[in-house]
């Protein structure tokens, strides 16, 4: 018990026995009601000693407060700029200009250095067939381009049902303007339908093709 709490007991008793000094003593028979007024006395001072003794335990074990961290002020990020993507340069082959058409229209046709194109084209597009017909593919290639295209270029098959029995050929020196006849022996497919075999000039620089449709009898 510590002294808080002593000295408020002694103070409890010390005020129950003056209580009980001021009752007449010559009086040989004690008033019950000051009896009980001085029992409620004593009632009230035992329940304030106890709160006050309560009072000081929950002193004691409360913590002193304690400053709470300065809270502080939420800085926004600092935006990043964002950069334009680099647009990659695409690197064009040098072409020739070409001046085309009278009268000072002042149309001009650029011409690729290496290019080819395939016409005569037999049999035509859309030609009918039986299934498993033979047939011959005539294709004859022109180098359009301004260079000329070496000896040795493949022409070879692509994609497509392949219709020949080769899938690809060597071409000659072609130089600008000049031309190359090639013939294929071809079958048609088995299956009904549009289909179409296309071949390349290697480069490439250009895509030959064949289209036809076989219908069954």
């Amino acid at each position: 018990m510590n002294h808080s709490t002593k000295r408020i007991l002694l103070f409890v008793l010390a005020m129950m026995v003056l209580l009980a000094a001021c009752v007449p003593a010559a009086v040989p028979t004690q008033d019950p009601a000051l009896i009980q007024q001085l029992i409620e006395q004593s009632v009230e001072l035992t329940v304030a000693a106890q709160n006050a003794e309560a009072t000081e335990r929950q002193a004691q074990i409360v913590p002193s407060n304690t400053p709470l961290p300065t809270q502080t002020e939420a800085v926004a990020p600092t935006p990043t700029p964002i950069l334009p993507t680099a647009t990659p340069f695409v690197i064009v082959p040098p072409t020739n200009t070409v001046a085309a058409g009278g009268g000072g229209s002042g149309v001009t046709v650029v011409k690729p250095d290496y290019a080819c194109e395939a016409i005569s084209r037999r049999p035509f597009d859309n030609t009918v067939f039986k299934p498993n017909d033979e047939f011959d593919i005539r294709w004859t290639i022109v180098n359009t381009g301004t260079k000329t295209l070496r000896a040795g270029l493949d022409l070879e098959y692509l994609s497509g049902p392949q219709m020949t029995a080769v899938k690809f050929v060597e071409l000659p020196e072609l130089k600008p303007g000049a031309s190359h006849e090639v013939i294929f022996d071809a079958v048609a497919p088995s299956k009904e339908g549009l289909h179409i075999m296309t071949w390349r000039v290697e480069g490439p620089v250009c895509f030959p093709y064949t289209a036809i449709i076989v219908e069954k009898p």
